[in-house]
């Protein structure tokens, strides 16, 4: 049928091969017994191996050089031809072995990493993080990057991504939002927040009703999906009608698991709406983890920390908890805004969110080329967190143990969550231009319209655009902090009188 048809079946091939990767890698988070740890790490290293080899066969490349001057013409297949190639480059520079061997570790390594979380243990896991250290520097030495090793893993995550724009982006996101966080914990000594009654207690079976009612409410699709528990909250598209995300419960705080559910279901909501036309090649899936993290957090933030949310989701939110006194969207709207320095990431507040991502940026950067020994990160972590946002931090558990995703291997991920924020602030405000007062949608139930309008210039073009150029076309500008920074001014200076 010709080249393009028998290098896309070659591509599908390769995808179905990581799709089932991570089939296996979801059990290993939700169903997986303990005992089954080595050999699914066995299993996920012979399927990256395999995928390898696929990468790199000479067939392959052959047929990439075939359809090269179709793909100029060819919008959907250039952008297919854009991602293979890129990744085939890269893997001609890995040995089968390394691969197979890192994707081995780092199965290991998420194991060790629960175990040790759970116990708040940093000595326990340290061995296993320190072989992904080692591994990953082995890594960007065999793929022949010039300059910091960091930037070649901020690469990995979002194309283009360098140090040299990070620093002065961070730089310039931290100037403007310490001095808010200052002036609204002034404001909050003489105005606290409402808060939820301490002696409350939200059963989990209630919270999973009611956030399952809340994400069926923004779109995703129950009978293409599902909601499980994790020990950190992640989504996964696996197959086309197959996307899951996980959650989890605090009984004390309902809130934790609300915001997690909406956040994952932002992500699902993208893995839902990418054009199945492509499925299973590069032009169908997500273009980046900072568009993706738009995603997540433009629900979770743009739209669930609004007055405009609580006056639908309030009444169910009072039915799910029959004992819990009655307040107005209002009151509700002030509790999930709440301004607040913590430990968590995932649980914190959109002031300081972002400070968070600065520290974690900070120290990966240390960790690859400042000398930053694994030993000491736990000490390091702990000094900066104090000197950032005040607080002592008690345990591993509620500092350098709490993400999963050094024990993935994902180092330079993290910043990739502030660009999704940046991006989400710039989504809202062009929606906002087409549609009208999103809020005003909200409210009367409307929550289609927003998905709707993501749907059009985010999910169905898929990986057809970088993420700069997706953002752009979306928005009719270039991506920029402005929009984020001015509407969380204007927002926490609303809620907090400044």
């Amino acid at each position: 049928m010709g080249a393009k048809h028998d290098l896309l079946e070659r591509v599908k091939d390769i995808h179905r091969l990581g799709s089932i990767q991570g089939h296996l890698g979801w059990d290993r988070e939700v169903l997986m017994p303990p005992k089954g740890a080595a050999a699914r790490s066995d299993v996920l290293a012979w399927l990256a191996a395999e995928s390898h080899r696929r990468m790199v066969d000479d067939d392959l490349g052959a047929l990439l050089d075939a359809v090269a001057e179709e793909a100029v013409d060819d919008p959907d297949l250039g952008a297919t031809v854009r991602d293979v190639q890129r990744s085939r480059d890269r893997a001609l520079r890995l040995p089968e072995s390394f691969v197979a061997d890192f994707a081995r570790k780092r199965s290991i390594a998420q194991g060790a990493w629960q175990e040790a979380r759970a116990a708040s243990d940093f000595a326990a896991f340290a061995p296993h993080l320190q072989a992904l250290v080692n591994m990953t520097k082995q890594r960007v030495n065999l793929l022949g990057a010039e300059g910091p090793a960091y930037n070649a893993l901020l690469d990995d995550y979002e194309i283009g991504s360098t140090m040299a724009a990070y620093d002065p982006l961070f730089a310039g996101l931290k100037d403007r939002l310490v001095p808010l966080l200052a002036r609204i914990m002034a404001a909050s000594k003489d105005t606290p927040m409402p808060t939820l009654p301490a002696e409350a207690r939200f059963p989990i079976a209630a919270q999973e009703a009611f956030c399952r009612k809340v994400s069926a409410h923004m779109g995703f699709d129950f009978e293409a999906g599902r909601m499980d528990v994790s020990t950190h909250p992640f989504s996964a598209g696996l197959w086309p009608g197959d996307t899951r995300f996980t959650t989890r419960f605090d009984e004390r705080d309902p809130f934790s698991c609300l915001y997690a559910v909406m956040h994952e279901t932002g992500h699902a909501l993208y893995e839902q709406g990418l054009p199945g036309v492509h499925a299973f090649t590069p032009r169908g899936k997500a273009i980046s983890l900072g568009v993706h993290e738009s995603q997540s957090r433009f629900w979770e933030n743009q739209i669930g920390r609004t007055e405009a949310f609580w006056s639908v989701a309030g009444p169910w939110f009072h039915d799910a908890f029959p004992n819990l006194p009655k307040m107005d969207a209002a009151t509700m709207n002030r509790i999930a805004n709440k301004v607040e320095p913590g430990f968590i990431r995932v649980e914190a507040d959109e002031v300081t969110y972002n400070l968070h991502i600065m520290l974690r940026y900070e120290l990966e950067k240390a960790m690859f080329d400042g000398g930053l020994a694994v030993e000491d990160l736990p000490a390091t972590w702990n000094a900066m967190f104090l000197d950032w946002f005040g607080l002592d931090v008690p345990e591993d558990r509620l500092g350098c143990l709490q993400d999963i995703h050094w024990s993935m291997g994902a180092f330079g991920y993290f910043p990739t969550y502030t660009l999704g924020n940046l991006y989400a602030a710039q989504l809202l405000e062009a929606m906002t231009h087409d549609v009208g007062d999103v809020d005003a949608l909200i409210a009367s139930g409307a929550w289609s319209a927003p998905l709707a309008w993501l749907r059009e210039r985010i999910h169905e073009r898929g990986s057809l655009h970088l993420p700069e150029a997706l953002i752009e076309e979306a928005t009719g500008r270039a991506p920029t902090p402005e929009p984020f920074l001015t509407y969380v001014e204007r927002k926490d200076s609303a809620l907090y009188g400044l």
